[in-house]
């Protein structure tokens, strides 16, 4: 392999202190305990857009429920949005049923192992098949999520964010700094060290094993001016009444009358429309004329 051209001053050294960092730093978490490809999948389809600490006690719930993807399969879709709780994002829930009956039907109900065949899976993206492969089977695949693409920008680019959205820049560097040896456990470590110490709106410089590599702390800490960032709105916003619509709906053990429905929320219109939207999304069912449950 040609060397590195990324502007880091020593690679070998790079490696072995983020490793060493993590062997002594890295949380204590369920999925990493019992880093089967199963708790893996679950774990990265819940932590999309979610943060660990509201993870956690929905995930040990869920494995316990349903710990292989058969488990899940057997069950009702509507029991798997029941049981997502209030993580948001439920269609996730939905995705990651189908995903398992998938697994069920075309793998012998065993998580594959092959990019290809993850890539193939209801609800599974670049990022998650490529996280799934490193930490459910120590592959050697490239894990780009927005705590590792933040070190990466900061480290090598000496830029404080990167891009809104991945480009093959930030494959190529990732490609380029991944170690010969413990991939998996170098995808888990970079992003370890985004999470706790190369944070978005606090990093805590002086505890990063590489602020003496870091190009972002070599230029006195350039402020970021590339495409504006988003946050998310939530209050007022259709997520919010829809969120509203399924917390009664989770509760229920029996079909919603419209009517019951028609009191969580004081807009009519957008009422009506996240309703409409629940429907469209296969996360609700509509029960007669007049009424509306999980889906069975």
């Amino acid at each position: 392999m040609p060397p590195s051209p990324l502007p880091v001053a020593d690679l070998t050294h790079v490696h072995g202190a983020i490793l060493d960092w993590f062997d002594v730093a890295a949380r204590d978490l369920p999925w990493r305990r019992n880093a089967s490809p199963w708790a893996v999948m679950v774990s990265e389809f819940m932590l999309q857009q979610t943060p660990v600490s509201r993870v956690l006690p929905i995930y040990r719930t869920w494995v316990e429920r349903w710990p292989t993807p058969a488990a899940l399969a057997a069950d009702s879709a509507g029991e798997a949005v029941r049981a997502w709780g209030r993580l948001g994002y439920p269609r996730r829930a939905l995705r990651l049923h189908a995903a398992a009956t998938a697994i069920v039907d075309r793998h012998g109900a065993e998580v594959p192992d092959s990019i290809d065949a993850l890539l193939d899976l209801p609800g599974v993206g670049a990022y998650t098949a490529a996280a799934i492969s490193s930490f459910g089977f120590a592959g050697r695949a490239v894990v780009l999520d927005t705590n590792v693409r933040r070190v990466f920008a900061r480290v090598v680019s000496g830029e404080q964010f990167p891009a809104p959205a991945v480009t093959s820049a930030d494959r190529d560097v990732a490609a380029a700094l991944l170690p010969a040896r413990d991939a998996h456990r170098w995808a888990a470590a970079t992003m370890e060290l985004g999470a706790l110490i190369c944070s978005a709106r606090s990093p805590r410089c002086e505890e990063c094993p590489v602020a003496d590599q870091c190009r972002w702390r070599a230029a006195g800490y350039p402020a970021y001016d590339g495409p504006p960032r988003r946050g998310q709105a939530w209050h007022g916003t259709d997520r919010q009444c829809r969120g509203r619509l399924m917390a009664v709906l989770r509760d229920a053990t029996a079909p919603v009358p419209k009517a019951a429905l028609d009191l969580v929320w004081t807009d009519a219109m957008q009422r009506e429309r996240a309703l409409d939207g629940l429907v469209a999304d296969g996360l609700v069912e509509p029960v007669g004329e007049d009424a509306f449950a999980l889906p069975h």
